[in-house]
């Protein structure tokens, strides 16, 4: 309706078609001037003006602007350099609020593996990945697309199960094991069919130069020291059990979480102000008459795709909606 083109991929990940995130902003700005909203940049809040439980207006700069209505949309923790460095935290506590412990909630992961740096930048498309707790109970499971970094890894997929592991290790203490299968299309007994064949074809080649078809050269090196085949042995020679072996580690690449990257680095914060005390109809504080919340400063986030802004519009909505009602 206002003219920013999306599309929808995997996973039902919405985008803009553009690819930018400042064509999102950039739609919005020109309905706020449309729409005669007054802009004021530089303006600091330094905080909410609260008389008698009914808010009266902001304190800014050192001057007091009146309001009949005040929206508390400050964001989270996560990327503070946007303006997001927890103020709105601080306000809704001093009304009477209570704040979840706010944490990373899309964030990427740390490995305790030191051959992920050999892997940094390596993109991993249609893979699927497991995450378990230390006792073998499985914590979730995504297929898509991830990325190695120097600490660990990230991408799609991994930002979409780091909460719940995040959490997992909050909770008890203990690493997380993450598993990648590298070739979810293929069962253990076609894998294994599928590095016959490769072996046969390349019989005469060293183990090390026989896995260009099977995987990412940026792999390979990986694979092949984790796998405990001779890297110069050939091809002809190596057992039924070295190749079962394969396949398992191909199935199985294993990593340790360790934690997570700093909230800062975080897409989304987890945590926020408690939503029990908050009319989920119009945003509006049940404790204080006037004050509204939306956004991320809220105890809502989700998965990665649009969910977390469908968040924001649709509770900065309901915030705008009745905050000027109660102007009218």
């Amino acid at each position: 309706e206002r003219g920013l083109e999306t599309r929808i991929e995997r996973g039902n990940r919405v985008f803009p078609e553009s690819g930018r995130a400042a064509d999102v902003v950039n739609v919005l700005y020109e309905a706020m001037k449309k729409a005669g909203v007054e802009i004021r940049t530089s303006s600091t809040v330094d905080d909410l003006i609260i008389e008698a439980n009914t808010v009266t207006g902001v304190k800014c700069n050192r001057t007091i602007i009146k309001a009949d209505a005040v929206v508390v949309a400050t964001g989270g923790l996560s990327y503070p350099a946007t303006g997001s460095t927890g103020d709105g935290y601080v306000w809704a506590e001093k009304a009477g609020h209570s704040i979840i412990d706010p944490q990373p909630g899309l964030v990427p992961l740390v490995a305790e593996e030191d051959w992920v740096k050999q892997a940094q930048g390596l993109a991993l498309k249609n893979v699927r990945a497991s995450c378990y707790e230390a006792g073998g109970k499985l914590i979730n499971q995504e297929f898509g697309e991830m990325l190695f970094t120097h600490f660990g890894i990230s991408g799609p997929i991994v930002l979409t199960m780091s909460r719940d592991i995040a959490a997992y290790m909050r909770k008890t203490g203990c690493q997380g094991i993450f598993k990648i299968d590298l070739k979810p299309a293929l069962d253990d007994e076609k894998l294994d069919q599928r590095l016959q064949r490769d072996f046969h074809l390349y019989s005469r080649r060293h183990f090390a130069n026989a896995l260009d078809d099977l995987l990412p050269h940026k792999l390979i090196p990986i694979i092949v020291n984790l796998s405990g085949i001779r890297p110069d042995l050939v091809c002809s020679e190596i057992t039924r059990g070295e190749r079962k072996s394969l396949v398992r580690l191909l199935k199985e690449l294993t990593l340790t979480v360790t934690g997570t990257r700093p909230i800062e680095e975080a897409i989304v914060t987890a945590g926020g102000v408690e939503v029990t005390r908050i009319n989920p109809r119009t945003m509006e504080s049940k404790i204080v008459k006037g004050l509204f919340f939306a956004g991320e400063v809220l105890d809502v986030d989700g998965y990665t795709g649009g969910y977390n802004l469908q968040a924001a519009f649709s509770t900065g909505r309901a915030a705008g909606k009745y905050a000027a009602v109660g102007n009218m």
